[in-house]
């Protein structure tokens, strides 16, 4: 079986800092605003790689929280007008 992807479409405005592109295994139990900040700190210090470690590790103990098993947990991080 072949998931049907979420695609969205979305215009970058001056004001956007960075772009995540993550799988199921984030977002099941982190919500877009866990997400927003826990990236912004990373932000400030130009770490996208730090972002994306602090990100696997949350979604990680969410899943070893919520659940026996764990998804797949992947994440891009680009940050925007650095």
């Amino acid at each position: 079986m072949i998931p049907e992807p979420e695609v969205l479409h979305y215009d970058f405005t001056p004001n956007d800092k960075f772009l995540a592109v993550a799988s199921d295994g984030i977002w099941e139990f982190l919500s877009n605003e866990d997400v927003v900040s826990m990236i912004t700190p990373f932000y400030i210090k130009n770490d996208p790689e730090g972002a994306c470690e602090k990100l696997v590790k949350e979604a990680v103990a969410a899943w070893k929280r919520e659940d026996e098993v764990i998804d797949d947990i992947t994440i891009i991080i680009v940050f925007l007008n650095k």
